[in-house]
């Protein structure tokens, strides 16, 4: 019972600590300015007069629009062939392994393990009203995205001793024209701007097909979720604590 009782409180604390994380997040998007391409345009030539050159400019700021091609061009997702500014995919392999369990029984257990995953290297621009800033997502993805393949192929091989059952070959893509929501930190320093994730630790970073309000209405709701599951199973954990301590 003490062991249940502190795995209790483990778990509950990481429950709070992923709440309290969320509602960071959306205290960060309520904070932050949504700025157009110009007026960012008029804040780096200020920045850019005051140091005496340019390259100095950050700004924490929300930026919208819709996805447009990187200056590299439309993309090609590897699997489906789909037209995109940014694709993922993703190949696992099923196989299956006979293993032997505690009272010597021998059984097959089916496993899953990732034999590749890939994502486009750079990153695609935003545009508003004709005016564009790129996006570097910083190796994150954006979420949602659309999924355009998952699809299972049979085989039957051996590898070591396993069979390969098949492998799940998945794909997403994040189209051009998808109006998209990037909360990060626009700077100058490769010339034009871009919006990344913030460089100071712990800074927040959203990247998202979803519309503010429908992240902020998401977040709280999920804030209260973890909230409540977090303070219940410290309650849990502490009975049962004290419970195994006295028993």
């Amino acid at each position: 019972m003490l062991w249940v009782g502190i795995v209790a409180l483990l778990a509950g604390a990481a429950c709070i600590w992923v709440a309290v994380r969320t509602q960071r997040r959306v205290h960060a998007m309520m904070a932050a300015e949504t700025l157009s391409v110009p007026e960012l345009l008029d804040l780096a030539g200020v920045a850019a007069e005051l140091a005496g050159r340019p390259g100095t400019f950050r700004k924490v700021c929300e930026v919208v629009g819709q996805t447009a091609p990187a200056p590299v061009g439309v993309l090609r997702s590897d699997l489906a062939g789909v037209d995109c500014v940014w694709h993922m995919q993703r190949v696992e392999r099923r196989f299956e392994r006979r293993e032997r369990d505690d009272e010597g029984r021998t059984r097959t257990q089916t496993h899953t393990e990732t034999v590749s995953e890939r994502t486009s290297p750079h990153g695609w621009a935003l545009l508003r009203d004709g005016h564009t800033i790129g996006v570097d997502p910083g190796g994150r993805h954006p979420d949602p995205v659309e999924q355009v393949l998952d699809r299972f192929d049979p085989a039957d091989r051996g590898r070591g001793g396993d069979r390969t059952v098949g492998y799940r070959n998945q794909e997403w893509v994040l189209r051009p024209g998808v109006a998209m929501y990037v909360l990060g930190e626009v700077d100058d320093r490769d010339g034009p701007l871009v919006i990344r994730p913030p460089q100071d630790a712990g800074g927040t970073f959203v990247l998202s097909t979803r519309t503010e309000a429908e992240l902020t209405d998401s977040d709280r709701r999920a804030q209260r979720l973890w909230a409540r599951g977090g303070a219940a199973l410290a309650v849990l954990g502490l009975v049962l604590t004290v419970a195994g301590a006295i028993s």
